[in-house]
């Protein structure tokens, strides 16, 4: 089993993804959205609260360019994990719609116990070709390293070394992987305990991207104001997983037209890295 050669540049076919109303209101609350109090976050979670106007979580367009995928290559996916997520929006997202998407590879590092994979996946309207979104995902294979290709650079995380400015704590529920892979993600990692022991866990863990979705929840709420518009492009690395019902504690470093922030779970940093670029400021 091995990657699939020449793979930085190799390009997928384009995919449609359509998506009505209820799909975003499903994704706010798989991502936690009014678990706590349901009179919270109306905009994202229900479309016919008085003096209230529907708006679409940001971070949906991860799931609009999901389906756009380049073969990797021949290997156990239970040794894949998600490493970091990027995306940008090009203006606020609607609340159904119709999305032609593309994706391509733009690099693979040897990280000698693995490989690093980046794709980079853009989404335009079907019918107008305006942009939507852009999105990466950098995956990493765990095996698949020594090819002797690039390590890349690392980086040092741009959290500021001073008290946040914000910090919101959440409880997620025991059956959060349950719900949020009703969004679209049925990678069994997240269901299946012998799938999930394959990969080194004790019991399905949850989704990388239910914690990111938390997490700009947090943002949105304390840095945007709940203001989507506000909200431009994020940016975070995933560095331990989450199980279900734990909890997660954003704290977040407001720095003008930049927020930065990282996500713990009781003394574990899961999202780090974290970088959330503003609009309108």
């Amino acid at each position: 089993m091995a990657l699939a050669p020449d793979l930085t540049g190799t390009r997928s076919e384009p995919v449609s993804f359509v998506w009505e109303r209820d799909d975003v209101l499903l994704y706010a609350i798989a991502v936690g959205a009014g678990g706590a109090d349901p009179t919270a976050e109306l905009a994202l979670t229900t479309e016919n609260t008085a003096d209230v106007k529907t708006q679409v979580l940001p971070t949906y367009a991860n799931i609009i360019t999901r389906g756009a995928r380049v073969p990797l290559g021949d290997f156990d996916p239970a040794m894949l994990v998600h490493a970091e997520q990027w995306f940008r929006v090009h203006r606020p997202l609607p609340l159904s719609g119709r999305a032609r998407v593309t994706a391509q590879v733009t690099d693979v590092l040897d990280k000698g116990s693995g490989a690093l994979v980046r794709t980079e996946s853009e989404a335009v309207d079907a019918e107008t070709g305006a942009k939507l979104a852009t999105t990466a995902q950098t995956v990493f294979i765990r095996g698949e390293g020594g090819f002797g290709g690039s390590r890349g650079e690392s980086s040092a995380s741009p959290v500021p070394d001073r008290a946040p400015d914000h910090e919101i704590t959440y409880r997620t529920r025991p059956e959060q992987a349950l719900l949020y892979r009703l969004t679209g993600d049925r990678n069994p990692l997240h269901s299946d305990p012998a799938f999930a022991a394959r990969g080194g866990f004790d019991r399905p863990i949850l989704h990388g991207m239910c914690t990111y979705g938390f997490t700009a929840r947090a943002l949105l709420e304390t840095v945007c104001g709940g203001d989507t518009t506000r909200f431009s492009a994020m940016d975070a690395r995933f560095t331990r997983p989450v199980l279900p019902g734990d909890e997660l504690t954003v704290r977040i470093w407001d720095e003008g037209p930049t927020a930065f922030f990282r996500t713990t779970s009781g003394e574990h940093v899961v999202l780090d890295r974290g970088r959330l670029d503003l609009s309108g400021r």
